[in-house]
């Protein structure tokens, strides 16, 4: 669990100007309803880049991210996958968009970390046989065998089917710990490429990190996740073995 490091307040803070306020959320709804690209491109880096900017810079440095990688480049990349996330917001539900984009940026910060020091932690050389495990040797000797288009093909429809199943969930929950809970979820596959290995342990620790949620309260949330893809589906929900 991440440690938030305190600070002291400094006096006037009060006044000071919130870098993320009412006209970075107008300049979202504006961007999101504006079909012309070089317009998107003009409201993005006056009203909103510089708020996605000082968002990330904030969350890395209270958060110590930097620990992990270059401050610069992980501050570009998070500004990036929060440019890429844009068109998600629904400023319709009445959510603020700092509320909402904090928690994207947070999120993509822990998987970015943790992918990060797995690697650095488990990086083995290839020469080095003796602490190949099985695995290993399987992946190394067909890392150059390519799929096939048809199966590059029903890859892509099923994680569009679980995007869009994710989503029509995330538009019906509405407490909060449920909410953190499929936030948690889809951040997960929306990077799923980068992440080194899936399996049923390893997806409980990135949704309760993700979430900020406890086992209890997670245990809660994903009856509740369960209960609504069975509703929609008539299936029972299993997430990478955690069912």
């Amino acid at each position: 669990m991440l440690k938030k490091r305190t600070r002291r307040r400094t006096r006037g803070r009060k006044n000071k100007k919130l870098y993320f306020n009412d006209q970075t959320q107008a300049g979202i709804v504006e961007f999101q309803n504006t079909p012309c690209l070089k317009e998107q491109e003009k409201i993005y880096e006056k009203d909103i880049m510089p708020a996605f900017e000082k968002l990330a810079e904030n969350l890395i440095l209270i958060y110590g991210f930097n620990k992990y990688g270059e401050f610069t480049a992980l501050k570009n990349d998070c500004v990036s996958f929060l440019y890429e996330t844009l068109h998600k917001f629904d400023n319709s539900k009445g959510t603020k968009a700092f509320s909402y984009f904090n928690v994207v940026a947070k999120n993509w910060l822990i998987l970015n970390t943790r992918r990060k020091r797995k690697t650095r932690d488990g990086h083995v050389s290839i020469y080095d046989t003796e602490k190949l495990s099985a695995h290993d040797e399987l992946t190394i000797a067909t890392h150059l065998v390519a799929p096939s288009p048809d199966d590059e093909m029903i890859a892509r429809e099923k994680k569009d089917e679980i995007f869009k199943m994710l989503y029509e969930i995330q538009s019906k929950v509405e407490a909060v710990n449920d909410v953190s809970c499929i936030m948690a979820i889809i951040t997960i596959y929306e990077n799923i490429d980068n992440l080194d290995f899936l399996n049923k342990r390893a997806i409980y620790v990135y949704i309760r990190d993700i979430s900020g949620l406890n086992s209890k309260q997670l245990s809660t949330s994903m009856s509740t996740i369960r209960k609504l893809y069975k509703e929609i589906t008539g299936k029972a929900f299993k997430l990478g073995g955690l069912s």
